[in-house]
């Protein structure tokens, strides 16, 4: 299924039924009075988090949305049908902005989350309603309330515990296949992750949520390579794991660069706790570990950890280290698995 975590839509809610006049005619009923009853209310549209999605795929294929309009009332003293809601199903951590694309209309965070988007126009009144003691045959009704037109955009931020952040190859898709269960594409070229990837890590008993995103280069912020739109994926993150790359031969640029385009980007990502970790130390031996570490923690870095995905040495360490910056109420406890009894 093709990733999309951005997507324009345009809803309009239903308009209110038209009040009716009429009149009650009976044989033998010389004064009837009215009878004409009112419109029914037009549809209203609303959005909802719900489960089993992680991309706003469906909208790529249909971007209007209009609810249904209320029926007109009718003689008789009938009310008019209400029209049909319609519900937008989206992606927990689905961001409503206005047509601005900056506005936030409300952030769904949580499973089950409803939010009104346009509501449906109230039905006119019907000569009916318009009876007095001094009025007793009113000839006027209401027309309906006109529905709300409205053009929205959803932004999907995916809702993850860990964000990994480097430049392409550095090895992250590498790590993430290693800890979990996800199978990230892995080669031997720049941008193979071309989309947000999830994995569910665990480590001492308990389970987090890693967002793996394509990696960044020098100018991303200003739109080179893929840009630095993934990065809204890694803004609900609870602490980042930046992986550098140990064989490259530019260690401390690189480094830089990623503070830089995070510094560019803003929303107070670089802000948020890091755990830096010298990555694919495989390729070294122990002198040019102890030289590459010296040499990012004279650049800035703190309590640098030493890593290869490939190997695996290091990684329980990593993973300890990033569980302790994650809050005890996001932490899940990791299922134990029951031996299945034997059988022949």
């Amino acid at each position: 299924m093709k990733f999309l975590d951005l997507a324009k839509v345009y809803i309009r809610s239903g308009s209110g039924g038209n009040g009716c006049i009429s009149f009650r005619r009976e044989k033998y009923i010389e004064f009837g009075g009215p009878d004409g009853g009112d419109g029914g209310n037009g549809g209203s549209v609303w959005v909802e988090a719900v489960d089993g999605l992680n991309t706003l795929i469906d909208f790529r294929y249909q971007q209007h949305f209009f609810a249904d309009n209320g029926r007109p009332g009718m003689g008789r003293q009938r009310t008019g049908a209400t029209g049909e809601d319609i519900v937008l199903r989206v992606p927990v951590g689905t961001e409503l902005l206005d047509e601005d694309e900056e506005t936030v209309i409300a952030d769904m965070t949580e499973l089950g989350q409803r939010v009104l988007l346009a509501k449906g126009g109230n039905g006119g009144w019907g000569n009916l309603h318009f009876k007095t003691s001094t009025n007793q045959a009113p000839r006027r009704s209401n027309p309906g309330q006109e529905g709300v037109e409205r053009t929205i955009w959803l932004r999907l931020k995916l809702i993850a515990d860990v964000g990994l952040l480097g430049l392409p190859n550095a090895g992250k898709s590498t790590f993430l296949a290693a800890t979990s269960n996800a199978r990230p594409k892995v080669a031997d070229y720049p941008f193979t992750t071309l989309h947000p990837n999830l994995g569910v890590v665990g480590v001492d008993g308990v389970e987090f949520v890693v967002a793996d995103i394509p990696g960044l280069i020098e100018g991303a912020s200003e739109g080179r390579g893929l840009g630095d739109l993934f990065l809204g994926h890694v803004e609900r993150c609870a602490v980042l794991l930046h992986l550098v790359d140990g064989s490259s031969g530019t260690l401390v640029e690189d480094y830089q660069t990623i503070l830089a385009e995070l510094d560019a980007y803003g929303a107070g990502l670089a802000d948020k706790p890091r755990v830096t970790v010298l990555n694919k130390i495989d390729t070294l031996d122990a002198e040019e570990r102890v030289f590459l570490r010296d040499e990012l923690q004279d650049a800035g870095a703190r309590n640098v950890l030493l890593m290869s995905g490939v190997s695996g040495e290091g990684v329980e360490d990593v993973l300890r280290a990033l569980r302790s910056h994650i809050d005890a109420g996001r932490l899940r406890a990791r299922p134990v698995e029951e031996d299945a009894p034997w059988q022949p």
